[in-house]
């Protein structure tokens, strides 16, 4: 198949930031390797030795950028308009109230799914040849919080009261120290000793400061459709504590990890769960990698160019299925 992959957030290959980025770059180069012809169409400044590169220029007609050749189109992000190929779209975010949604819609976990009444999904997964092999053995005497910090939902200030009240220190990842929201809202943790702001840092010194952290936690606020620092942290060999909302509940098992609405009840679970960095880590691998997500998709392509639809009916926002549990 020529596989044309759609993307404007930014460019790949990711440095620092970048969650789709980071999806798409494995499944491109998984298709690859099955044989397929790839083609990126992605912003400026980007690269790839597999695959051929077209500039998304964003201010014109997509129909007018997709070349002739192409057989289907991975969408990103919801087109604005019919597209004169086949296409499917993944679903990468939780779309808006009244968001007209396509039929051929792909969301990325059973939860999000499923608030949307389809029960079409493919787990995120990630090369994980492109990350730094991991010491298992490292001590581990920390916990950290990875994800946009600004973002009130993924709740930061949480992580760090959580991290506080079992008695351990805690480092921020992607977050900046002095900002307006930190100083108006978590004054109170600025100068606590045990509180490390890293910044916005790059795989090699995100995976040297997650592989001596017992594990991440992340009491989110919303409905998180997949969490890609859930498996990058598990990948360093780092259980989960985080908030049963959205997709949490399913992809952090008992065996790696413990979810609860209750900060009380997470405390109570750092302090007596049996940490097993190699499990944490061949959990990732195994179930989390571009491979077995490419092999999904792979056969949902195969569906569309049938001229079958994805969803029976049309996605749409199911009111009683978004109900955010309150983390307290």
């Amino acid at each position: 198949m020529n596989i044309l992959i759609i993307e404007r957030s930014g460019s790949i290959p990711v440095k620092k930031y970048g969650g789709t980025e980071r999806v798409i770059w494995g499944l491109g180069k998984e298709l690859n390797k099955l044989g397929h012809n790839v083609t990126y169409l992605v912003p400026e400044g980007s690269t790839s030795d597999f695959a051929r590169i077209l500039i998304l220029d964003q201010t014109k007609n997509l129909n007018d950028q997709i070349p002739d050749d192409i057989d289907i189109i991975h969408m990103n992000y919801r087109p604005l308009y019919d597209l004169k190929k086949p296409y499917l779209v993944t679903m990468h975010g939780n779309p808006p109230i009244g968001e007209k949604i396509d039929i051929n819609t792909v969301f990325i976990s059973k939860n999000q799914a499923k608030r949307y009444g389809s029960e079409t999904y493919v787990y995120n997964g990630l090369d994980w040849s492109d990350f730094a092999k991991i010491d298992l053995e490292s001590p581990r005497n920390y916990f950290h919080f990875l994800g946009k910090a600004s973002w009130k939902v993924k709740n930061v200030f949480g992580a760090i009261a959580i991290a506080l009240k079992s008695k351990y220190s805690i480092h921020i990842l992607g977050g900046d120290k002095w900002t307006y929201r930190n100083i108006k809202r978590g004054f109170k943790y600025l100068f606590n000793p045990k509180v490390t702001y890293r910044g916005m840092v790059d795989d090699k010194t995100k995976m040297e400061i997650m592989q001596k952290s017992k594990g991440l936690l992340f009491p989110v606020k919303w409905h998180e459709p997949f969490g890609l620092a859930i498996i990058e942290s598990l990948y360093a060999g780092c259980a989960v504590f985080g908030s049963k909302n959205g997709s949490l509940a399913e992809l952090i098992t008992p065996e790696v990890g413990f979810t609860s609405n209750s900060s009380t009840e997470l405390v109570k679970a750092i302090r007596e769960f049996d940490y097993n960095p190699k499990r944490c880590h061949e959990y990732a691998v195994n179930y989390f990698n571009s491979k077995v997500m490419t092999e999904s998709y792979v056969k949902l392509y195969k569906k569309v160019l049938r001229g079958e639809d994805l969803n029976t009916e049309i996605p749409k926002y199911i009111d009683q299925e978004n109900i955010i549990p309150k983390f307290n």
